[in-house]
């Protein structure tokens, strides 16, 4: 059953090195180990990270960190690639997604490196099969996820894509409802609609619907660490916890 979740941010720049520097260009690294640190002390049998992708797959055999689908060389990056084996019989070496290597980087910095699974989605199964996946994720072994997903990417002149007026009210309305995450508020996050996300550049879309189908009708408490809007883009940091 669903333990918990890290709910962090789908950007590379979470990365120590990935920008040219050091120092990071925001505020959200710190909160994300946090949350991460913060689900992982609870000790799960798996964790499942859950990200977007250019196609829906279940990743097995063996991962690496590194960066380079990014255009980030190996050696620019300061903390080490690892390669981890994940939780499954399969042979071979899948390339993960950028937004699931850098989960990844961050659960291994988290100290863990075993008993981990790699799923990436697309918004084209639908709610109803997302939220399904969740359920068959969650179902057997006390598990974590760790979703990886962000808000609007048309945020002001910096973004990656052009500016949207209705960017600030949706990403507003919908870290009201990751942070409450009472029964109304993941009714409202079931039911949002994927083509408006698409619209705004929202990448956390379908791996929300997965974790809602993991949740089910849990009570969950939630708790939102952190939010920003970097390089045109939202950003947060959530934890849910289902109480023992």
């Amino acid at each position: 059953m669903l333990v918990a979740a890290a709910l962090i941010p789908d950007t590379a720049v979470l990365v120590a090195g990935v920008t040219g520097a050091a120092v990071s260009v925001h505020s959200l690294l710190d909160p994300t180990l946090e949350a991460i640190t913060q689900v992982m002390a609870l000790e799960p049998d798996v964790v499942v990270i859950v990200a977007p992708g250019l196609s829906d797959r279940v990743l097995g055999g063996t991962v690496s960190t590194s960066l380079a689908a990014a255009g980030v060389p190996d050696d620019r990056v300061l903390w080490p690639t690892r390669t981890l084996t994940l939780d499954d019989d399969s042979a071979g070496r899948d390339q993960p997604s950028v937004a699931s290597a850098v989960a990844l980087h961050l659960v291994s910095r988290a100290g863990r490196h075993r008993g981990l699974r790699v799923v990436e989605v697309t918004s084209a199964p639908g709610a109803t099969a997302l939220a399904a996946l969740g359920r068959s994720l969650a179902e057997e072994r006390r598990t974590v996820l760790v979703v990886v997903g962000s808000g609007s990417g048309r945020h002001g002149p910096d973004a990656p894509l052009a500016d949207d007026e209705r960017a600030p009210a949706y990403d507003a309305a919908l870290l009201a409802d990751l942070a409450d995450a009472e029964p109304d508020a993941r009714a409202r996050l079931a039911s949002s609609d994927p083509g408006l996300a698409a619209e705004l550049a929202v990448r956390g879309w379908a791996p929300w619907q997965v974790l809602l189908g993991a949740a089910g009708d849990l009570e969950v408490e939630a708790r939102l660490l952190a939010d920003e809007v970097v390089l045109g883009a939202q950003h947060a940091v959530l934890v849910w916890t289902v109480p023992a």
